[in-house]
C-alpha cells in the first residue's frame, strides 16, 4: 500500500483524537500536528512513522507538547 494512503488513513483517526483532547477544531488540530516535530517526521518516509498506529502517534504528540 502506498505511504500516502496509509498516512491518509492514520490522519483520519488521529485528527479527531487531537480535536477531542485539546478541545479544538479540525483546522487547529491539523495545524498543531503538522507544525510539530512529530508532524515533520510523519511526512518523512524514512522515519517509518507513517506505519504506526494513530494512538501511538497521538501519545508521541502528547509527549512532544509536554502533556504526558
Amino acid at each position: 500500500m502506498p505511504h500516502g494512503t496509509i498516512r491518509a488513513s492514520t490522519i483520519k483517526t488521529l485528527i479527531p483524537l487531537i480535536m477531542q483532547h485539546f478541545n479544538i477544531d479540525e483546522n487547529a488540530a491539523l495545524k498543531l500536528f503538522y507544525e510539530s516535530h512529530l508532524g515533520e517526521c510523519f511526512a518523512d518516509d524514512n522515519t517509518g512513522l507513517y506505519g504506526q498506529s494513530p494512538l501511538y502517534i497521538f501519545s508521541l504528540l502528547l509527549e512532544e507538547v509536554g502533556l504526558q
